[in-house]
Formats: structure tokens, C-alpha cells, sequence
């Protein structure tokens, strides 16, 4: 049974006027984006970037949630304030990633099946009890000539809704999120119908498994054509397609929609953003959920490369994260223009 408190913290989350930030980078995720950047890959610089994040003047009016990596809600901040407390501090949810990632899904070449079930009810505790108030896990559904298959799409699935359940029984509000990728050269409208048959599934086993839609939040991506198609479409048949399809396959009940950004640039993701919130402005009724955005790249890699390890960049640098949260905020409020993107000169 969902207490009180998990509805309070996911409709928290969702409150229309901020959105979440995904701070949730593996470290072998975040090495990588250091590599890019030329910073030393050591826990030593991901604390100080972690840190850099966290103490950015104003976040906080932007930002509902931040979901962290193991490591990161175990550090301190430089001020030697756990992260979990820091961001509280500044009223900002603590959340984590539980998930392993995904490994390759035996017998189906391609794809893959989201590891970490084993041992979750411990780790949930234990994330509850340093302060994380909500999770995530993400599955990842590939789209080719002939993917994704049923059994993937099923078996991820079935993976999120246990995940869910362990989260609920934890106290943990539970972010779902079945990516679909954007890698590929398929069309926006077979991204449609795989995300649409993706959803539909995930809320099937979620059902299933007795989890309690208001409280939980959906971390879908949009639709859009694959990235190796060699086109774009419109901002606007992005966003009508998009709602489309949350419209379609979401029960109303749940508590939100969180998009992630998908591989989109910062401008991009807020420029669909901004439109899909329009249109569901023009709407009569509205949507039954509210939409907002769990952003990570999006949001946070001009300040990665303006920073670039040197801690003399910090105040580029966090200038450059909140103008970035600031154009997430605005297309949330569906008052998003690319011609904010000067002010960040």
C-alpha cells in the first residue's frame, strides 16, 4: 500500500513550474564525458563537478529533483554536506539510479534487458535510509527491420514494474522510463507505433504487478525519426505526434510525465518541449497528467566543456547550467524562445 507521503513526493516532483535534473551519470558514463572535456577521470574531479552542480546559484528555483549515481549520494560536498542533504537544502528532491544497465537480452541479437533486480530491496532500504526519496531505472528498446521483439519489449517491461513495486514498498517513488532510441534510421512514425507498443506493455506489467500509477512517474522519450535518417522534423509534428501517443497508451491516474532529452541537443529538446506544451494548452481539457522534463546533457554539457576540470571556470560555468535549466523551465511554461540562447554569451 502507497503511504501519503510517496504521492506527496511525486507530486512534488511533477509540480508544475520546475522539472528534474539527471544527475545520474554512471562513473563510467561520466569518464567518458570527461574524456571528451580533457578532465582527469577520477572520483576526485566527479566530486567537484558533482559539487559544482549542486552549489549553482538559483538551481533550485529550476529544478524539482536531481537523480543521483550510488557514488555520488554516498560524497560530500566540498563543504563536506552529504549531497542527499545539500540538495534538500536548496529544495531540491534527492532521487537515485538503481538500475545495472543494460546487458545483451540472450537469444535476440540487438537488444538488450536492464540488470539490478538482485539484491534492490536491500539497496532501496539503504538508499532510503541517506536520504533518497525517489529511483530510476531505465530499459532501453532499439528500433531496426526487425526490432524490437515482444520478447524484449516484454521481458524490460516485466523489469520495470518489479522494480516499481520494490520502490513503492520502500517508499521510494519509482521513475519509470522506457527509452526507445533514437539511434537508427527509422521514421518518426515507426518511433510512434514502437513507443505506443512499448508504453502500452510497460503499463500492462505495471498493472500486473499492483503498482499505484499516482505514484509514479513516466520518463519517455519523444518521438522522433532515428538519427541516422539524415532528416529532421518539424518542431511541431514532433510535438503532435509525441502527445499522440502519451494520449493514446498513458492511464490517466499517473502522477507525471518527465521527458528525457534523448541524445537531442539543450535547444532542441527545449524547442519540442515548448511545443508539446503548447499544444496541450490549445487542448480543451488539457492532459490529464502534468509534463515536464528530467533532462541531463541537455541541461548540464555546455557547463561540462566551459568548465573543462578548471576550477577558475566555476562561474562560467554554473552561469552556463542555469541558463540551460532556465530554457528547460521556460519551455515547460510554454514560453521557450531560441532567441534566449544569446543570453548565454
Amino acid at each position: 500500500m502507497m503511504t501519503p507521503a510517496l504521492k506527496e513526493t511525486a507530486a512534488a516532483l511533477v509540480a508544475r513550474g520546475k522539472g528534474l535534473l539527471a544527475m545520474d551519470e554512471s562513473s563510467h558514463t561520466a569518464n567518458e564525458r570527461f574524456a571528451e572535456a580533457g578532465i582527469p577521470r577520477t572520483e576526485d574531479r566527479r566530486r567537484v563537478w558533482r559539487d559544482l552542480i549542486v552549489t549553482t546559484p538559483g538551481l533550485g528555483d529550476c529544478v524539482s529533483g536531481a537523480i543521483l549515481f550510488d557514488e555520488t549520494l554516498r560524497q560530500t560536498t566540498l563543504a563536506g554536506v552529504p549531497f542527499a542533504e545539500a540538495l534538500s537544502k536548496i529544495g531540491v528532491i534527492p532521487g537515485i539510479k538503481v538500475d545495472a544497465g543494460a546487458k545483451p537480452l540472450a537469444g535476440h541479437p540487438g537488444e538488450g534487458l536492464t540488470e539490478g533486480l538482485d539484491g534492490l530491496r536491500g539497496r532501496l532500504a539503504e538508499y532510503a535510509g541517506m536520504g533518497a526519496r525517489f529511483a530510476k531505472w531505465r530499459a532501453v528498446i532499439a528500433i531496426g527491420s526487425d526490432l524490437p521483439s515482444r520478447a524484449c519489449v516484454a521481458a524490460n517491461a516485466r523489469g520495470l514494474a518489479l522494480y516499481a513495486a520494490l520502490c513503492q514498498e520502500a517508499g521510494l517513488v519509482p521513475i519509470v522510463e522506457p527509452e526507445v532510441l533514437m539511434t537508427g534510421d527509422h521514421t518518426m512514425e515507426r518511433c510512434r507505433i514502437v513507443t505506443g507498443e512499448t508504453l502500452r506493455t510497460v503499463f500492462a506489467h505495471l498493472h500486473e504487478q499492483g503498482v499505484e500509477l499516482d505514484g509514479i512517474i513516466l520518463k519517455p522519450g519523444m518521438v522522433l525519426p532515428g538519427a541516422g535518417r539524415g532528416e529532421r522534423a518539424g518542431v511541431e509534428a514532433v510535438a503532435a505526434a509525441t502527445l499522440r501517443t502519451l494520449l493514446d497508451a498513458v492511464p490517466a491516474p499517473v502522477a507525471g510525465i518527465a521527458f528525457l532529452s534523448g541524445g537531442q541537443t539543450g535547444e532542441e529538446a527545449c524547442a519540442h518541449l515548448n511545443a508539446i506544451n503548447r499544444q496541450v494548452r490549445a487542448r480543451p481539457f488539457g492532459a490529464p497528467w502534468p509534463l515536464t522534463y528530467s533532462f541531463a546533457r541537455a541541461i548540464q554539457h555546455p557547463a561540462l566543456t566551459l568548465w573543462a576540470g578548471d576550477d577558475a571556470n566555476r562561474p562560467v560555468a554554473q552561469h552556463a547550467l542555469l541558463h540551460r535549466a532556465r530554457c528547460a523551465l521556460a519551455a515547460l511554461h510554454a514560453r521557450y524562445d531560441p532567441a534566449m540562447e544569446r543570453e548565454a554569451a
